[in-house]
């Protein structure tokens, strides 16, 4: 049954109405607005164990009802490709993820922890026994791309697959045990999921390479194995058909997001949060190309999230149009903990400070961000 909202007629019909600030019903979840904190990687979570500082991040962000994804969070000692990112594949990772969740909890907040593999996204120093990272294929990223000197992948074999598929399904029954009301799966960006779906990196000539269909089978697997191991309403999947980040591009976006639109239905999934490619914000810079997520959008049948660069304004329309239910914020939310109150008031915004986004400080452009009564 797809999702609904008892106020998207009047958030459309009444001036004053704020649509992102209006209740809406996600699965068994009840929110009281659609403004999301996305996922965002944070680098504080050092030897991959997440901090106590990460309990006053999350919790700062944190409204009741409202919906907050964590960073991307590695499901195995594969899984990594960048320094001091947190993890959920060992107890001790579960055990400090607990107070974490807690703190959201205790302000009302709804927090699911997005699941991640970075494949062929990274280097030998982020791998067990300094070896080779895993991927569908064995074509590396270009050499000096993202300023990384990458190494060859070593291509996954067959036989391996379910192992991986598996990492996933662990994971998400660590995610159960640690508190979290959810999990999300990361099939975007250029990372692992999405390196075996897009037809230029797959090159793969057995059932999980070639057609459309077999491309997206790693995907679905996962997908299939976490609905079994916690349900499918507390699984959420993310996606970014039109990204080609880390060189992770097809040939025919639209077809890959609708079919995994029309696939993920099966399962009837909570949510589906897709990237908005016209969106995309590189260092504060629009990008607006002609692509669309509406075809995803009217295929998937539960809750449709978009994230990609909205302002206040741009996520007030999509809403009102029904383009969306919910609308995720990234560096605007980083910068501006109590953004929900901000949209509420049309209050002025912080500025985020990127040159502190990915360092180890456990406070500066962390936690110092000011609320509007400070």
């Amino acid at each position: 049954m797809a999702a609904n909202s008892s106020s998207s007629s009047s958030s459309s019909s009444s001036s004053d109405v704020i649509p992102l600030l209006t209740s809406y019903k996600m699965g068994k979840f009840n929110l009281s607005h659609r403004v999301v904190l996305a996922p965002l990687t944070r680098n504080r979570s050092y030897n991959n164990i997440p901090q106590p500082h990460a309990a006053v991040y999350y919790s700062q962000r944190a409204s009741s009802g409202g919906l907050l994804i964590t960073e991307a969070t590695g499901v195995s000692d594969t899984a990594q490709g960048y320094p001091h990112t947190p993890g959920i594949w060992t107890k001790e990772q579960v055990e400090a993820w607990k107070p974490i969740v807690d703190a959201v909890h205790r302000k009302g907040g709804i927090f699911f922890c997005q699941l991640w593999h970075v494949g062929r996204v990274s280097n030998y120093e982020f791998q067990p026994n300094g070896q080779a990272p895993i991927s569908c294929t064995d074509k590396g990223i270009t050499p000096g791309l993202g300023g990384e000197n990458w190494p060859r992948p070593r291509r996954l074999r067959t036989d391996e697959i379910p192992g991986i598929v598996n990492d996933f399904r662990l994971a998400a029954r660590n995610v159960i045990e640690a508190g979290f009301d959810g999990v999300e799966i990361h099939g975007a960006n250029g990372y692992l999921i999405d390196q075996f779906m897009k037809d230029q990196v797959n090159d793969r000539t057995d059932h999980y390479g070639g057609s459309l269909e077999n491309r997206c089978r790693f995907a679905l697997e996962i997908v299939e194995a976490v609905v079994n191991e916690i349900g499918a309403d507390r699984v959420g999947m993310r996606l970014s058909p039109f990204n080609g980040f880390m060189e992770s591009v097809d040939s025919n976006p639209e077809a890959l997001g609708i079919y995994m639109a029309n696939a993920l239905n099966k399962f009837n999934m909570v949510y589906l949060h897709m990237i908005e490619q016209r969106r995309m914000v590189r260092l504060g810079r629009k990008h607006e190309v002609h692509l669309s997520l509406f075809p995803m959008r009217k295929a998937f049948k539960n809750t449709f999230i978009v994230a990609g660069g909205f302002n206040r304004s741009d996520g007030n329309k999509v809403i009102a149009a029904n383009y969306a239910d919910l609308v995720a914020f990234g560096r605007m939310f980083l910068a501006n903990p109590d953004l929900p109150r901000r949209f509420e008031l049309d209050a002025p915004l912080n500025e985020y400070d990127y040159s502190t986004f990915y360092i180890q400080d456990p406070v500066r452009g962390y936690t110092d961000y000011p609320f509007l009564e400070d």
